[in-house]
């Protein structure tokens, strides 16, 4: 099976399912008159989201504590909680730009960590796996690359992740805090 329909086909309906539950809970919260929570949830998915860097720290080592490994589990968990509750907050509620550029900068960067997290190291996995048993069902070389080359190009495309994840990730915490900041100063 491809990479495509292995690897990609998850995630997007990893990530549907994302939008999926904001809508279903934006749509709860208007059926029983209680809009209001969505802008209590910001709060809420910003901790999350702000927790989620625990792991970029440790992998820095700027903090000597935890398993890695556990960490970047948690850091995926809180930052897709996160995410939706960040999304129901934002909801399409708002008329100012800085907002909106915010929510886009986190649907990227959400889109982005997922190429990271499953896709990078699965396909590498797989590619591997699939170049393994290729070999060893005695095909030659020339024959493998031949029958691998779609999914060697779409990992090698991936393999270049990190790059834009990590500006990303800066853009959206830059434009959250000045859209916090405004909020506060403009009490609204």
């Amino acid at each position: 099976m491809p990479i495509l329909i292995r690897q990609v086909l998850p995630l997007t309906l990893l990530y549907l399912l994302m939008i999926f539950s904001v809508i279903v809970i934006d749509y709860l919260l208007h059926h029983f008159k209680i809009v209001w929570v969505g802008r209590h949830l910001g709060l809420v998915g910003t901790i999350l989201v702000v927790f989620s860097f625990v792991y970029s720290l440790r992998k820095r080592r700027l903090i000597k504590n935890g398993s890695p490994k556990q960490l970047l589990l948690l850091h995926e968990y809180l930052a897709w909680i996160g995410a939706v509750l960040l999304l129901v907050h934002a909801g399409i509620h708002f008329n100012a730009i800085l907002p909106w550029l915010a929510v886009y900068m986190l649907l990227i960067n959400v889109a982005s960590g997922f190429v990271g997290k499953y896709l990078l190291r699965n396909a590498n996995q797989s590619l591997a796996e699939s170049r393994r048993v290729l070999l060893e069902s005695g095909s030659d070389q020339e024959e493998v690359e031949k029958k691998l080359f779609f999914d060697a190009v779409t990992v090698g495309a991936m393999q270049h992740w990190r790059v834009i994840h990590l500006p990303i990730a800066f853009l959206f915490g830059l434009l959250s805090l000045l859209h916090i900041i405004t909020v506060l100063m403009f009490n609204r």
